[in-house]
């Protein structure tokens, strides 16, 4: 399997697993709403001889894989990426009308599996239909649909806070796994816009800006695929960064730089067409220990603070003085096993880094 391939895969890997997660947690939520309504019924000493919990038990999680697989594939392969790119009106309306479809696909298989195996009668039976049919007036009707667009929503809104703040930050967050200072290793990548100062000059303010999402928007799938974490926007700098078990899985970081040069180089005719411009990046690549932790009052945030980010940054900002577009250091070399098929690493010296006392060994790859 070619790298493209294993890209390609790795990316479609990632969205099943996230259709899975939400079919998982889908069908939680019908389970306990059917416990809730269930539990409330039966404390009021109403009548439910005509129903039989197994076959209603059953048909909640029917409803919970179903609306899982249909809803999460359309939240992870579409709705995602209208919230991200197209104006919110229209994204809004089009979100609402494909999830009534959805709802009402699965309303009618459930209920041909409730009213049949309740009437113990073929599925296109003129009583099974009728039932069917006769909920679609009914005010629970309305309160479900109502319900589960509460729970499309907050699933997105999940999604879109989780890609604010990178994968796992927002956990990280609400578990409060920063709240007291912690020691991490991680691997760090300063990804650097080339030749930002005259670019900018030479679109404007307002263009350059444009510009620079567009950048942004184009790099965010390689990160997300690389399993990173965006730490920083700086500019027309990105700071990304990984624990390093996720960093040196599959060469992660160092498959990072390069799919996202991929990805823009796939772009070049819109960039050339809109800004007459190619946009390269230049990175470099160092790991270490950090201190992690919350900070803030008003906007919390989780910083990394530690020696290896002054490091990365100056390793950075060797590429324009050594002719190459990425480099890192021989510690992070000894701690990846690179695909020798894939890349070939080139050791460019001992170099002296400003402000350290020590020389510092980097490579480059092809």
């Amino acid at each position: 399997m070619n790298l493209s391939h294993l890209k390609k895969y790795s990316k479609l890997k990632a969205q099943l697993l996230k259709v899975f997660g939400i079919t998982i947690a889908w069908t939680f939520i019908a389970i306990f709403q059917f416990l809730t309504i269930y539990a409330a019924i039966t404390s009021l000493n109403l009548d439910v001889t005509n129903i039989d919990p197994m076959i209603a038990f059953k048909g909640s999680v029917l409803t919970g894989v179903l609306a899982g697989l249909l809803g999460g594939s359309l939240t992870v392969f579409i709705w995602e990426k209208w919230l991200r790119t197209e104006p919110y009106g229209w994204t809004i309306l089009s979100i609402i009308v494909s999830y009534s479809v959805i709802y009402y696909t699965v309303h009618l298989s459930v209920g041909v599996y409730t009213y049949s195996n309740q009437f113990n009668l073929p599925a296109f039976s003129a009583k099974v239909w009728e039932s069917i049919f006769s909920d679609f007036f009914k005010l629970m009707q309305l309160q479900n649909y109502l319900f589960w667009l509460m729970v499309v929503i907050g699933t997105l809104i999940y999604f879109l806070v989780n890609d604010k703040y990178g994968p796992g930050v927002f956990r990280a967050f609400l578990l409060g796994k920063y709240f007291h200072p912690k020691r991490e290793e991680r691997i760090f990548m300063f990804l650097d816009l080339r030749s930002s100062t005259e670019i900018a000059e030479k679109l404007g303010e307002k263009t350059y800006f444009n510009f620079l999402k567009d950048l942004y928007r184009d790099s965010t799938s390689s990160i997300l695929l690389a399993k990173g974490e965006v730490y920083q926007y700086v500019g027309d700098e990105i700071v990304i960064s990984w624990p390093t078990d996720k960093g040196v899985e599959n060469a992660n970081c160092i498959n990072c730089f390069f799919d996202i040069r991929q990805n823009l180089r796939a772009n070049s005719k819109y960039y050339m067409e809109t800004y007459h411009i190619m946009p390269e990046f230049k990175a470099g690549l160092h790991y270490g220990n950090v201190m992690a932790g919350e900070i803030g009052v008003i906007k919390r945030d989780i910083v990394f603070s530690g020696d290896v980010l002054n490091t990365t940054s100056r390793i950075q900002n060797k590429c324009n003085d050594l002719g190459v577009d990425i480099l890192f250091s021989k510690f992070l070399l000894n701690k990846l096993n690179l695909p020798a098929n894939l890349y070939q690493t080139q050791n460019v010296g001992e170099i002296q880094l400003k402000g350290k006392e020590s020389k510092l060994s980097l490579y480059t790859t092809l």
